[in-house]
């Protein structure tokens, strides 16, 4: 069906509003207002008067967990937790006080703790004092750990842990079991969460679910899955399955005749690697050792040696596929770039928070995307300076990575931070939250780059042959005040020429 958006704006053009033609779910004209349409079709519901409002690709997020983002919305929030007490204060209201009961035989699963700014390290003792026999599994706010009480410890498979505390290789072969709730029960979750997105104006995610996602996500298309675009990416214990399916990027993961028009929204993605921890986990892989600490550990994890990496990444490439490398501190970078030099694999680093200044040249000289995640800054600011001291003007560096003309796709890593990316937009220029004063303003980038950064490499000019992947905003978001924009309204949204939101 076609579709004509008439008086529609362009983000940061002052000149004349324009019609907009979509069809075959792509744009086919882009012209004056009240121009002949080439192919124009004035049936009742295909013409649209966007009167003035602004029109602009639709957003990306380039790194989600799009189920457990989905759990997220429904689990016990305690990421305002200030200590083990308070948290197992938090923990103790919903068991006791709550008027829905837990469900039999499953854990209590909350979320967003963040132990490394506490000052005591939570225990196995502190829920059990607090609720006894009933299993609780936390997961922290970077996912990298998780804390239980016995009994979640016992439904996790563990015994014997001597402090409940599970951090990177203890917990991640455990984390699949806290999504407790039937594949019917999940699915529902995300597709209301895919609608919460598009009334964000999101039009795509990048999904790095740690699940056989080829499986998950063919499952959905199946199902009859709609209104948002899905890269699925693919973790190294389900690569063969990939490859046998003979899938490269951006291959749709399943034929039209499976899952009709939902098919062309849901593609393959890149290799998905976790090359070293987390700054809040005290395991991001660093040159220099953590604030504090002494011994094998106090630089951090490295998860996989860069003589297994490259191969690895060398395969997927050979395939076809992108390669996704997880890398946090500065030393699993710099390894990171070496193994996209090796292997000659193309793609991105996920988070890159700490960079050497050699390395952040090594992106682009390389051609490597950095897929950063702001919000992660204003989550981590404090933590950073504790942990981090004397080399946070190289956190989170925005800036420089733009200045060396690295390409930059933002994300939230949700449910790491809410997948907003008008969140992750303010963050990325303000460098400020909650009225705080900006954290190192000097690694700010301009509010246009940071739009354009998060619409998955598409024009403000709405380029005639791309994609009908579009959002509707009441104001131009680059005439709005930067402490305005996580307010930003989002009138309407558009995937493949379809309205998934529209609230006008």
């Amino acid at each position: 069906m076609s579709v004509i958006l008439r008086n529609a704006r362009r983000a940061g053009r002052f000149d004349a509003p324009v019609d907009v033609l979509l069809d075959g779910g792509r744009i086919v004209a882009v012209v004056p207002a009240g121009s002949t349409v080439p192919g124009d079709r004035e049936a009742p519901g295909q013409t649209v008067d966007l009167d003035g409002r602004v029109l602009v690709p639709g957003l990306w997020d380039a790194h989600t967990h799009l189920t457990q983002w989905a759990l997220v919305r429904h689990r016990l929030d305690v990421s305002e937790a200030t200590s083990p007490e308070h948290a197992a204060v938090l923990v103790r209201a919903r068991v006791h006080g709550a008027t829905t009961p837990l469900p039999p035989d499953q854990p209590l699963v909350g979320y967003g703790f963040r132990w490394a700014a506490w000052d005591t390290e939570p225990t196995v003792a502190h829920l059990d004092d607090a609720v006894g026999d009933v299993p609780v599994i936390l997961l922290s706010g970077d996912l990298h750990s998780a804390w239980a009480n016995t009994a979640g410890l016992h439904y996790l498979g563990i015994t014997g842990h001597p402090t409940g505390l599970l951090r990177e290789e203890e917990w991640m072969p455990a984390s699949p079991r806290i999504v407790t709730v039937d594949d019917d029960v999940a699915d529902g979750m995300v597709v209301d969460a895919a609608r919460a997105a598009a009334r964000r104006g999101v039009v795509g995610v990048v999904d790095f679910e740690v699940a056989d996602n080829l499986r998950v996500w063919r499952r959905r298309v199946a199902r009859g899955w709609g209104g948002l675009r899905v890269r699925a990416g693919v973790w190294e214990q389900y690569l063969d399955d990939v490859l046998a399916a003979g899938l490269a990027h951006g291959d749709a993961l399943a034929d039209g005749a499976e899952g009709a028009d939902g098919a062309r929204l849901v593609t393959q993605g890149p290799l998905k690697v976790i090359s070293d921890g987390s700054l809040n986990t005290l395991t991001a892989y660093c040159f220099d050792e953590y604030a504090g600490m002494t011994g094998p550990d106090a630089h951090g994890t490295l998860n996989i040696a860069t003589d297994q990496l490259a191969p690895l990444m060398s395969r997927a490439h050979a395939a076809g596929l992108r390669c996704a490398i997880h890398a946090i501190g500065d030393a699993a970078n710099a390894l990171a770039l070496d193994a996209f030099a090796a292997s000659g694999a193309r793609g991105s680093i996920e988070h890159a928070q700490l960079l050497q200044p050699d390395d952040v040249a090594r992106f682009a000289v390389l051609g490597i995307t950095a897929s950063v995640q702001p919000e992660h800054a204003m989550d981590d600011r404090d933590v950073a300076e504790e942990l981090w001291p004397h080399r946070t003007d190289r956190a989170f560096p925005l800036a420089e990575l733009r200045r060396a003309g690295v390409p930059l796709a933002l994300g939230s890593d949700a449910p790491v931070a809410p997948l907003d990316p008008w969140a992750a937009i303010a963050a990325a220029v303000t460098r400020s939250r909650d009225g705080r004063e900006p954290w190192h303003p000097e690694q700010s980038i301009d509010l246009r780059t940071a739009l354009e950064a998060s619409t998955d490499g598409r024009s403000l000019a709405l380029d005639v042959g791309g994609p009908a992947d579009l959002a509707v905003l009441d104001v131009d978001p680059l005439d709005v005040d930067p402490s305005g924009l996580r307010q930003m309204p989002v009138a309407g949204t558009l995937v493949a020429g379809e309205w998934t939101h529209r609230g006008f």
